[in-house]
């Protein structure tokens, strides 16, 4: 890999009349995120131009909200769709419970450390003033990264949790969420499987069940995002694509997303999970629902 060969391979795809846009998805998507970096910083340094400001003013609609992607680095990326999803036209609660319910601590803090440099108010703030009840509240602490990432189970406490879960929910007239919530987001991942399993003894029914029977709208949302992204994660990101694509128009913010944010942490297994909950495969589905420069740059993203 040279940085200075990619960044004059760059330059030339974008120089003169029209733009090679196949030479850009080429030289993009076979490099990694830090490599991308290193080519921005060369690019500047030999070339003495901003190649993202140069990739703008070559591309436009969704190929281009792709390639500025590729080129963000990772916290970057979350921070500026957080962002966008708090302070844009209407709030984009989608992006937030994807975002906050599937990352670690240590991205979660990074991502606030990020946020506030690049803004000036704190992640919390935005989510305080741009939502409201319990949906707020399961978004503030999810945004604390704050989850026991140990993995002992206590299983008296385990019995004891899932009891807590049942008579918050089923067992009792209106729901207690806060229980939920407090369970849910703060737990270790090892000590909530266990909890779902006893759950499932008393209850009778999935705890993702009762979270459908007992809740609805925002919240209903949040909460199962974070209990699908604590037993299978890849799951819930193959889902959120097929979402994105399924029926009438695309939910194109989402699908550019997770294609972006996850293309080096888990398509192989994101891929693998989507063919086995729908029986087509992740590559089929997008190639029948984009198109252009636009599918390409997905479809080498989406590999295979």
């Amino acid at each position: 890999f040279s940085a200075e060969q990619e960044a004059q391979a760059l330059r030339k795809a974008m120089k003169g009349l029209g733009t090679d846009e196949d030479a850009i998805i080429e030289s993009l998507t076979k490099l990694n995120v830090s490599q991308r970096q290193q080519v921005l910083i060369t690019y500047k340094s030999t070339i003495g131009r901003d190649l993202i400001d140069d990739l703008k003013s070559e591309l436009s609609g969704n190929f281009e909200k792709v390639i500025v992607g590729l080129m963000t680095p990772t916290t970057m990326y979350d921070v500026h769709e957080l962002r966008r999803a708090l302070k844009g036209a209407g709030t984009d609660e989608g992006c937030l419970i994807e975002i906050l319910a599937s990352r670690t601590n240590g991205e979660i803090r990074h991502i606030n450390e990020n946020y506030k440099v690049q803004y000036g108010s704190t992640l919390e703030e935005d989510i305080v003033s741009d939502t409201s009840s319990t949906f707020r509240r399961v978004l503030v602490s999810l945004a604390m990264g704050n989850r026991d990432e140990g993995t002992f189970v206590d299983e008296a406490l385990a019995q004891q949790d899932a009891q807590c879960l049942y008579e918050a929910g089923e067992k009792k007239w209106g729901t207690d969420e806060v229980q939920f919530l407090s369970i849910l987001c703060t737990r270790n991942r090892c000590h909530l499987l266990r909890v779902f399993d006893v759950y499932r003894g008393i209850a009778n029914k999935d705890i993702t069940e009762s979270i459908k029977s007992e809740m609805s709208g925002d919240l209903e949302d949040a909460l199962l995002a974070v209990v699908k992204c604590l037993r299978n994660k890849p799951a819930y990101f193959a889902e959120r694509l097929y979402k994105s694509m399924k029926g009438l128009g695309t939910d194109d913010s989402t699908l550019i997303r997770v294609m972006v944010s996850r293309s080096e942490i888990d398509m192989l297994y994101i891929r693998r999970e989507f063919l086995a909950m729908y029986g087509k495969s992740l590559h089929s589905f997008i190639k029948g629902d984009c198109s252009g420069d636009y599918r390409k740059v997905l479809l080498r993203l989406c590999g295979g």
